[in-house]
């Protein structure tokens, strides 16, 4: 049933990748998915949270790479500046391992289990992990499910969740899937840009209900130009589906000027969000 969406204005902070000079800390990349860079030269992830706030935003998913350290006294000081900001941490996300793999997948699992600990030092309510990144069968769906349940199990004082992304979950069937194996220990996030093809807005209508958070993501109809039409569809899906989380914007185009599409997007957003 179709009702409005929530209004806080929210960032996946994957958008501002460049203005954080594309930083990759050390050792939060181990697949090689992402290159580590310390190169300097962008915004501190302690000036981050002023930023948001400058710009309007009062939630934040916290990409895990931008964490230089994980220390306690560091992540003490990382949760105080979104606090003195007026931002929370709706999700701390980690971009990487994998609970499926056929050699490491149990070292996969005692990693993402170290990152779910930082997420609850930084007092986020929620830590989404890669469900897993082999193709889906019947073995490798019921062993992400099994050990997403234990990751669950393991940290019950915070909400694991996990994601329509990766190699494992490329359908709604197969989302559908898992999630019924996973009998809500563990929450769902709906990403409407990682599913492409023509039926991909009927693919996030069938899942997208039961998601808590999202990441809707604007793309370019060509360079330097968003694609509205894509934003808004997904959006409207949402919507039209009762989805009642927050709607994180994920900026996804060419402009190094990260800020200025966001303001694009949002008001793009906004004539559905109200």
């Amino acid at each position: 049933m179709a009702h409005s969406l929530d209004p806080t204005k929210a960032l996946h902070t994957w958008s501002v990748f460049r203005t954080m000079g594309r930083y990759v800390a050390p050792g939060s990349a181990p697949s090689g998915v992402l290159t580590e860079n310390t190169s300097g030269g962008g915004l501190d992830l302690l000036e981050l949270p002023g930023q948001l706030a400058a710009h309007g935003f009062r939630s934040a998913q916290l990409c895990h790479f931008y964490l230089p350290r994980t220390d306690a006294s560091y992540l003490a000081e990382v949760r105080a500046a979104f606090d003195a900001a007026g931002v929370d941490i709706e999700c701390l996300l980690v971009d990487d391992g994998d609970v499926t793999h056929p050699e490491q997948g149990e070292e996969q699992q005692r990693w993402l289990s170290g990152w779910i600990g930082v997420a609850e030092q930084l007092g986020a309510p929620r830590v989404r992990v890669p469900a897993g990144d082999q193709a889906p069968n019947e073995e490798t769906i019921a062993l992400s499910a099994r050990r997403l349940r234990e990751l669950a199990a393991e940290h019950p004082d915070i909400r694991v969740i996990t994601e329509n992304w990766k190699s494992l979950l490329i359908d709604a069937a197969t989302t559908r899937q898992l999630f019924d194996q996973l009998g809500g220990e563990v929450g769902f996030l709906i990403d409407t840009g990682n599913w492409t093809g023509e039926d991909k807005y009927e693919q996030i209508a069938q899942v997208a209900g039961m998601a808590e958070c999202s990441q809707v993501k604007a793309r370019e109809s060509s360079p330097g130009v968003l694609d509205a039409e894509d934003l808004i569809r997904a959006l409207t899906v949402l919507r039209d589906v009762g989805y009642a989380g927050r709607i994180s914007y994920v900026y996804a185009g060419s402009d190094d000027d990260e800020w200025a599409r966001l303001d694009e997007m949002h008001e793009i957003a906004s004539t559905v969000t109200g």
